[in-house]
């Protein structure tokens, strides 16, 4: 295990959607290990090193809103892309005409713990690539408020706002107690791209979620499902 961190994030709202509602969103009860992953690359990545969530605290009560929004309809092709940059024709997304205006299911007021550490990636990795220097690094921006990107809770929209805790004794207490079976939760999402046949997928995994009085601990999950 490499060195760990310990980080507060709250928003106003976040929606950290649930794979099987294509259309209309529908929020989790509580942030993803991949949306924690995420956070924690806006504020610091590099190939080298790969983030491990070890647990995730839900301090707020679980409080969920309903909301509408325009949203785009089409996503980016990588086969489209791929050939613009063979031929000299124009690919877009015109935002107008391709705007819908979806409903979601999204949480109001949230705030979580994230306890997390880095391992080294050996096969992207230099000789000056240390758990030291990437751990000072990542502490030095964490203390001041620095990102590469702005951190949000789910979706861009919904950003967030974070701060580094340096002691155990200072983590916030969550207002939850008692065990709570939250379901099966996406774990992550891999990405695979076949460049010969210029084709790309993705496969989730999940897991079952399980909260201890607000915790949710992923070192004890044993096992994923594809």
């Amino acid at each position: 295990m490499g060195y760990g961190v310990k980080l507060k994030v709250w928003g106003d709202y976040a929606c950290f959607s649930q794979p099987a509602f294509k259309i209309e969103r529908v929020s989790y009860d509580m942030m993803t290990p991949s949306a924690a992953r995420g956070i924690l690359d806006s504020v610091y990545f590099k190939p080298a090193i790969l983030w491990k969530i070890d647990k995730i605290h839900v301090i707020n009560p679980i409080k969920f809103t309903n909301i509408r929004r325009n949203e785009v309809s089409e996503t980016a092709k990588l086969s489209s892309v791929n050939q613009t940059m063979k031929a000299p024709k124009q690919y877009c997304i015109v935002a107008t005409e391709a705007r819908h205006q979806r409903a979601a299911l999204v949480l109001r007021d949230v705030e979580y713990v994230i306890e997390a550490h880095f391992e080294i990636v050996s096969e992207k990795a230099g000789e000056t690539d240390t758990v030291e220097k990437h751990y000072s690094i990542a502490m030095r921006r964490l203390r001041k408020g620095q990102f590469f990107q702005k951190p949000f809770l789910g979706t861009r929209e919904f950003g967030c706002s974070f701060e580094i805790i340096e002691k155990n004794e200072d983590i916030p207490k969550s207002c939850m107690t008692g065990k709570k079976d939250l379901g099966f939760m996406l774990y992550d999402l891999n990405y695979n791209i076949d460049k010969k046949n210029e084709k790309q997928w993705v496969e989730p995994s999940f897991f079952r979620a399980v909260l201890n009085d607000g915790i949710l601990d992923l070192s004890e999950v044993s096992g994923v499902v594809k």
